[in-house]
């Protein structure tokens, strides 16, 4: 059976029981239909006091096309520990359409591991990233009306983008007001990605709604004659920004198909934002289970890093345990073998694929973390490929969990559950961060460029070098930073997948956050636009007379 096939034929529990498993009352839910609800902001007050449960982080080698199933594995664990006698919550991201419809897929797990309803989750949900939308293009619209009518301002540049939920890379770069009206200032515009949105990074920043309130009046929309920010609260746009976002703040409970509690809220990507969900959902979380397991998107080298220098700083978090997720076809990939033999048994591929894992542990360690590597089992895995990368672990000291959550769900993953609860037990400490805040803002990208993603050193284009020394200029150095680069490799090139290379990290451009409180240096040929695939996704999708969606995986 699909997985959509699965989700389908797993008879729910009413969002109701799912809620009362959490110890929220049927009066603090909001629901939207029989699976899905929003937590009303009245919960909060009542938990405050409750102990605050472990934190498990789930990241992963750097991902190949193949698909490495690391929502499959985060609430295979979550069910693994629910399996075990343990309160578990899993905090993950919102599906974007983008890769619904390109070349992903759905992001919902997979086989017996997955949340429900699986549908709506990946398609428009309860309408969260559409109310980012429109916010941020409400913005978007005050700004152009201001210039109309006069421009009191004086903006003389807008660096503030228009937003939409879709890969459509005909709109990173268009112009604007060509109706030739009087007074219509025509100008270069162009589109970012919805989930790469300031205000999608916003909401998962901010702890209430009266911090939103004021982060989203401290976005930068652009610049006047004096060369000096002009802010969204300039345009007294962060009112009614705030207002279309009431209902989009509050976390979003569902189920796995095991009827544990799953609270789905914010969705950044990790390549071209800062891939965590919200601190609201996952502080929420930590206050109403034992275990929270969250992920970062992506690879440890984006995802997990900005979890824990931007996300972990901002919330004062730290992960009692970091699972890895890997695959024996992913190490064989970064080793060099062809997806057309990735099948295959190939253990020379296997030995040398390794090093991407060991990378990402050893970056892990850095932070004072401890890992776990979660093998997520596939069925052409040979036993004696298992084996080697067993032994080969074990030569480093690093813990190796089978994890067969796809085929087994909770059951195939009490190992790893046993393991991480035994392993979170003798947590303590802090992070170590990858950098101070008084660091200057190149140091900070150096230590980043050399420690995470192994680089002798990082180029500058004269514009971000222009960038860089405005942001300074105007007091902004000291905010974190955020590394927008290919997720296929450690390096800015998506097919330098040799692990022995030398080289740079190419810094092209740089974009001041001053909202979201970062600063985003863009690297490589990375765009905030994604386009399609020859072949998208949404070739496949469909719904027959019954009205059943067929092709979301």
């Amino acid at each position: 059976m699909t997985d959509i096939e699965i989700a389908r034929n797993t008879k729910l529990e009413s969002i109701e029981k799912i809620a009362n498993k959490l110890g929220i009352e049927k009066e603090d839910i909001e629901t939207y239909g029989k699976d899905k609800a929003k937590i009303s902001n009245s919960v909060y007050e009542k938990i405050k006091n409750n102990q605050t449960g472990k934190l498990v982080l789930v990241t992963a080698m750097s991902p190949t096309p193949l698909g490495e199933g690391k929502t499959t594995i985060s609430i295979a664990i979550a069910d693994g520990l629910s399996q075990i006698g343990k309160k578990a919550v899993l905090a993950l991201r919102e599906p974007s359409l983008g890769p619904v419809f390109g070349i992903k897929g759905g992001a919902t797990g997979g086989g017996m591991a997955q949340v429900a309803p699986m549908e709506d989750i990946n398609l428009h949900f309860t309408g969260d990233i559409h109310a980012i939308t429109t916010a941020n293009n409400l913005l978007s619209s005050l700004i152009d009306n201001h210039i109309y009518f006069g421009n009191e301002l004086q903006i003389e540049k807008v660096t503030w983008k228009r937003c939409l939920d879709l890969n459509d890379r005909q709109l990173r770069k268009i112009e604007t007001g060509l109706s030739g009206e009087k007074n219509i200032v025509p100008r270069e515009d162009g589109f970012d990605i919805t989930v790469a949105s300031e205000i999608m990074a916003i909401l998962c920043l901010a702890i209430n709604q009266e911090e939103l309130k004021q982060m989203l009046g401290n976005i930068i929309i652009g610049y006047n004659k004096e060369n000096k920010p002009v802010y969204a609260k300039d345009l007294k746009a962060e009112g009614a920004m705030t207002v279309l976002l009431k209902d989009a703040i509050k976390p979003n409970l569902v189920q796995t198909l095991e009827h544990t509690p799953a609270i789905i809220h914010g969705g950044p990507f990790a390549n071209i934002a800062h891939g965590c969900n919200s601190i609201i959902a996952t502080n929420l979380a930590m206050k109403l289970a034992e275990y929270t397991v969250t992920e970062a998107g992506f690879g440890a080298d984006l995802g997990a890093e900005k979890f824990l220098d931007i996300k972990c700083r901002k919330a004062n978090l730290r992960p009692d345990v970091v699972v890895l997720v890997t695959t024996i076809k992913a190490i064989k990939y970064h080793g060099g073998v062809p997806k057309e033999e990735i099948q295959k048994e190939n253990i020379e591929g296997l030995e040398k694929g390794i090093i991407n894992v060991y990378k990402h542990v050893q970056n892990l360690e850095k932070f004072g973390l401890k890992v776990i590597v979660a093998l997520n089992k596939f069925t052409q895995d040979t036993p004696k490929e298992i084996e080697i990368l067993e032994n080969k672990l074990k030569e480093k000291n690093i813990e190796l969990s089978l994890v067969e959550g796809w085929e087994k769900g909770g059951k195939g993953a009490i190992d790893i559950a046993n393991k991480i609860v035994q392993t979170a037990q003798n947590s303590q400490g802090k992070n170590n961060f990858m950098y101070s805040l008084d660091d200057t803002i190149k140091e900070k990208v150096e230590k980043i460029a050399k420690n995470i993603y192994y680089a002798e050193g990082v180029e500058y284009s004269k514009e971000a070098e222009e960038k860089i020394k405005l942001i300074e200029e105007l007091g902004y150095s000291k905010l974190p930073i955020c590394i927008a680069k290919t997720q296929y490799s450690f390096s800015d090139d998506a097919k330098n997948l040799d692990e022995e290379s030398k080289y740079n990290i190419h810094i092209r451009d740089v974009e001041l956050k001053a909202g979201a409180g970062f600063i985003v240096l863009l690297a490589g040929k990375i765009m905030t636009m994604p386009g399609l695939p020859k072949v998208p996704a949404a070739e496949q999708i469909n719904i027959d007379m019954d009205g059943q969606v067929k092709g979301i995986f």
